[in-house]
């Protein structure tokens, strides 16, 4: 798993950082940051949970 952040796309709702804040932050924006943009397997299944929660779709998961 490989997970980008599109900060172009991003609104600043921060619900990446509230599902996976191991993995997700945001900037002095309110902007996604990426902390690991390969987590652990222990992160995996909430940070798809954060993808499918991100209303601007600026988080993706890539299955490698």
């Amino acid at each position: 798993m490989r997970i980008t952040a599109d900060t172009n796309r991003c609104v600043g709702a921060g619900q990446c950082v509230l599902t996976a804040p191991q993995v997700f932050d945001q900037d002095d924006d309110g902007l996604v940051t990426l902390l690991l943009a390969d987590p652990g397997a222990d992160e995996e299944a909430k940070v798809r949970l954060a993808a499918g929660l991100c209303p601007s779709g600026a988080v993706t998961v890539h299955e490698d």
